[in-house]
């Protein structure tokens, strides 16, 4: 049998095969880098868009903060306004009730008889007076129930006024004013 040497052939062909796998192993690592260069890329991208979203997102929620507060000014201001516009017209309603008040405080005042202070804290008003005799000071007190403008008569103190004028006696009155009810249209 002929000598065949066989071993350069399979060198070169296990040669030729390492150079495949060489090249082989350089497009996996090509293609590998390529891909990881897109997907990095990608992510990129996707954090910057998010970031943009975020940064959109922090400007609006911060103009909301601000219209938010704006709003809650406004509100506040409107509070104030109606709770200034309720006490002018809780003055302008009560304007002409002073006027009345005083007007009963003469018609409920009996002959004999006068104030010589008045004195008003919320609804009571005290009256120190002078009277000829108890029984007008009783009168008053009546017609201080009768009244509408004023109720619960309180007579706290009656003395002789010996030093101002002589028969005279000096009393001291509490009584609460009342706004009365008014009227129903069909009731005149």
């Amino acid at each position: 049998m002929a000598k065949i040497n066989l071993r350069p052939w399979r060198e070169e062909l296990r040669a030729e095969k390492q150079k495949q796998f060489v090249v082989m192993i350089l497009g996996a690592a090509i293609i590998a880098g390529g891909l990881a260069f897109l997907w990095k890329s990608d992510m990129d991208s996707r954090i910057a868009y998010q970031e943009s979203r975020n940064a959109y997102i922090e400007t609006a929620t911060k103009q909301l903060d601000e219209q938010i507060k704006e709003i809650e000014d406004l509100k506040r201001k409107r509070d104030e306004l109606l709770a200034r516009m309720k006490v002018i017209q809780d003055l302008q309603g009560k304007r002409p009730v002073i006027v009345r008040v005083f007007d009963e405080l003469v018609r409920t005042l009996p002959d004999g008889l006068f104030y010589t202070e008045l004195t008003k804290q919320n609804d009571l008003l005290s009256i120190v007076g002078m009277s000829e005799s108890n029984s007008r000071i009783a009168s008053l007190m009546r017609r201080f129930e009768e009244s509408q403008w004023f109720t619960d008569p309180n007579l706290s103190n009656v003395a002789s006024a010996e030093n101002r004028r002589a028969g005279y006696s000096q009393f001291n009155l509490t009584v609460k004013q009342k706004t009365p009810e008014p009227e129903a249209e069909g009731e005149k």
